[in-house]
């Protein structure tokens, strides 16, 4: 029976949402706290909190002294009520972790992803490791957000295809939620980063921003958020600037490509790159950094190093560094005047604040509206950082919703 507004029980609903995210963010409260700061009277916080103790969701965690009469309880949500999982899975590595309901970290593993072909049985072996290490009851699971580097459609859920995960295809999705019995969702990976940055990083309330990823793994992407949401593109695409044309750069027809979505699933991209990647992939940054005296075969290493020098041929490679990423970037501000362009991702952070500035002085002398260029500020990693608090969002929102 469909709930109108103003009844009870959506009241009551409410009230315990309210209560709930409040005791989330200010707990443990007591009871006359909680009212004061809810509006609630004392007979409805009351029976408010009474609910909660009843379904486990909050319960006493000490007392405070108040007047002449007894102390008063303190109550906290449970923080084992219900968790969550975050997954970063790439070619290289599967990073995970899981979280109680209060967003505290209790377990992280991470998986060999050359172990299984099969992206189920992969999933399904990193997230059962994390309950085992946790020692997390399986039902208290609500919620699994996996981050990739491919495209999501944002009609279905569903991955599209990966560029660099071949083997995750449409139809993953409906297998993982059927293997793990919960709660399942996909997001690529450069967006999940891009929520963490706007959640606690570099573009903390910022409602406009621009995430540029630069990765040894997976080269270049970028995500957009527009008035405090991920643009995601009518078929998910929106964001994949490694094939945007610009100076200096050959295009698909140039390589005898065809440059659509069927050739770059089977990595014809990876040998005769195309488009911005032509520029600032991994191969391109070391040969870049050989032409000008700094020598080294890894990517984040040969960027670091040179950030590092102080010398003349480090500076000189990073100018150049700096220029080729300045295109990308002036194409995206002149399109979107996003204001501010965090510069994320593991090649990013190796050239660090020298690299940032340089790239905002090469945009200035191209683009004509103001831009600043600012380094990612989450710590450890931000894919899964942003998986996780996607996923507590999604958890609370199932929890928290129906208490009554």
């Amino acid at each position: 029976m469909s709930q109108r507004p103003g009844t009870p029980r959506l009241l009551r609903q409410l009230n315990d949402r309210a209560a709930l995210e409040l005791l989330l963010s200010a707990g443990p409260l007591t009871r006359t706290q909680l009212g004061t700061r809810t509006g609630l009277s004392k007979v409805t916080a009351s029976q408010l909190l009474a609910r909660l103790e009843e379904r486990d969701l909050v319960r006493v965690v000490g007392s405070q002294a108040g007047g002449r009469g007894p102390n008063a309880a303190l109550y906290a949500v449970v923080p084992e009520s219900a968790y969550v999982a975050a997954l970063d899975v790439s070619a290289r590595r599967v990073t995970a972790t899981i979280a109680d309901i209060t967003g505290r970290i209790v377990g992280d593993v991470t998986v060999d992803p050359s172990t299984s072909d099969d992206p189920v049985a992969l999933v399904h072996t990193a997230v059962m490791r994390l309950v085992e290490t946790a020692e997390v009851p399986l039902d208290r699971l609500r919620a699994c957000v996996i981050g990739t580097p491919g495209v999501v459609d944002p009609r279905t859920g569903d991955i599209r295809f990966s560029f660099d995960l071949i083997s995750w295809h449409e139809g993953i999705l409906e297998a993982l939620r059927t293997d793990l019995k919960r709660s399942v969702m996909i997001e690529n990976d450069v967006n999940l980063a891009a929520l963490a940055e706007h959640a606690e990083g570099a573009a903390a309330g910022v409602p406009e921003f621009v995430l540029i990823w630069l990765s040894a793994a997976g080269g270049v992407g970028m995500s957009t958020m527009i008035d405090g949401r991920i643009h995601r593109g009518r078929s998910g695409g929106a964001g994949e600037i490694g094939y945007l044309p610009v100076p200096g750069a050959p295009m698909p027809g140039d390589l005898g490509l065809s440059g659509d979505y069927e050739s770059l699933r089977h990595g014809a991209d990876r040998e005769l790159p195309h488009g911005f990647q032509a520029l600032v992939r991994a191969r391109q940054v070391v040969e870049l950094a050989a032409e000008h005296g700094v020598e080294g075969g890894d990517v984040v290493e040969v960027v670091r190093s040179a950030a590092a020098s102080g010398t003349p041929e480090g500076d000189a490679f990073l100018d150049a560094f700096a220029e080729r990423l300045a295109r990308g970037v002036a194409a995206v501000s002149v399109v979107i005047d996003p204001g501010l362009v965090v510069l994320g991702g593991d090649v990013a952070q190796a050239g660090g604040a020298k690299l940032a500035e340089r790239v905002q002085e090469a945009t200035a002398r191209i683009a004509p509206n103001a831009t600043e260029i600012a380094l990612g500020a989450v710590e450890g990693g931000p894919v899964v950082r942003g998986a996780l608090l996607h996923a507590l969002e999604h958890a609370r929102d199932e929890v928290f919703s129906s208490t009554v």
